[in-house]
């Protein structure tokens, strides 16, 4: 069941965009939506959330995020999407567009979760800019791929994997960004899932406010890095490839994929684990110097879990400077409006021309009541 709004939150305004004279869209919709926290903490600070997966469901996942940003924490959150401009419709498998992004321009902090993106030169420019400002970076999941440019366009130093001529750049936006390109799925993909262990020494760090040790969970598998991580990379949580009790069963979609699979896989996997939450320092060449975190979880069915959705909103405030502000508890996280995520998989071009997925699935309706 895809998700939809089911009541109108009054705490939280749609800002109705008008078209973008450069988003070629034909249809009704808008190609973004913003959530306009009118209380909180992040009064004041804009928050650019960037969705483009094939996978993942960034489309559902990052709607949330920027509703509980804005409604639990009064940060003005832009959400976009990959839209097809033929139709105007969200189709994740459309790879080289993605509306709004001059949002960057004023953003106080990106939140990225989109894979192998190859997107127009003047969308690149607005990353670009936020990046050389030094401005904060979340990313989630796949944005350690988040582009695949080729070595012929303008911006093929930020594709994955770069290994051309601009040193600085090798293996790409991943790498010199976040940390890390794309390297493997170290879990068994869709068999086995991944509990969040706190790192050694990092118990104090304002990020893990209000998460117990082992509290995280996600269905999906844990991602193979390069360890040592790079530069000042600072761990903040591991990834214990867990596995589901009992004899696989090839009629269970998901096998190995539920909170009861409480059970660490026997063998070398979990020894060393990968990191997967870390904080790091990056900087472009000529750029000013800036902070991100990355987690490789973030899955729409992963931010069903409240200790990875608290991991996220306290990295708000930690790269922001704001981490004064969170609870020793941790921040508020609860779940804004009616959330029922999918499944996490590949879907053909057919599903999404049947779909119709509209950026209006993700508007806060002010003529609904609760």
């Amino acid at each position: 069941m895809s998700h939809q709004h089911s009541h109108w939150r009054p705490t939280v305004l749609l800002i109705a965009i008008a078209f973008s004279a450069n988003s070629g869209i034909k249809g009704e919709d808008e190609p973004w939506v913003v959530y306009e926290g009118t209380s909180g903490p992040g009064q004041g600070k804009s928050i650019v959330l960037i969705s483009g997966d094939e996978e993942y469901r960034s489309e559902e996942a990052l709607p949330q995020l920027g509703e509980i940003l804005a409604e639990r924490h009064g940060f003005r959150c832009t959400v976009l999407f990959a839209i097809d401009p033929k139709t105007g419709d969200i189709n994740p498998n459309h790879g080289n567009n993605i509306p709004g992004l001059e949002a960057l321009d004023t953003a106080d902090l990106m939140v990225i979760f989109t894979r192998f993106r190859d997107l127009p030169d003047k969308q690149m420019q607005h990353v670009d800019d936020f990046l050389r400002s030094g401005k904060p970076v979340i990313g989630l999941r796949t944005s350690t791929h988040a582009f695949n440019i080729s070595g012929d366009k303008l911006w093929a130093h930020y594709g994955n994997g770069y290994s051309g001529e601009k040193s600085a750049w090798s293996d790409g936006f991943g790498r010199l960004v976040l940390g890390e390109k794309w390297i493997s799925h170290h879990g068994h993909h869709k068999h086995e899932s991944t509990r969040g262990l706190l790192a050694e020494g990092v118990r104090d760090h304002p990020i893990l406010r209000g998460i117990d040790d082992g509290s995280i969970w996600g269905p999906t598998d844990v991602y193979g890095v390069r360890l040592p991580l790079p530069g000042d990379s600072q761990p903040l949580v591991l990834g214990q490839v867990v596995m589901r009790d009992g004899d696989f069963d090839s009629d269970d979609p998901f096998y190995g994929m539920r909170s009861d699979d409480v059970r660490p896989v026997p063998g070398e996997k979990n020894d060393p684990m990968m990191p997967i939450a870390w904080t790091k320092t990056y900087q472009l060449p000529k750029g000013e110097q800036g902070k991100s975190l990355t987690t490789t979880m973030g899955a729409s069915t992963d931010l069903l879990n409240e200790s990875l959705r608290r991991l996220l909103v306290n990295s708000v405030y930690w790269l922001l400077e704001m981490d004064d502000q969170i609870p020793q508890a941790g921040t508020d996280v609860a779940i804004v409006g009616d959330y029922q995520p999918t499944g996490f998989e590949f879907r053909p071009d057919k599903y999404w021309t049947k779909r119709q997925m509209r950026v209006s699935e993700y508007e806060v309706a002010p003529d609904r009541t609760d």
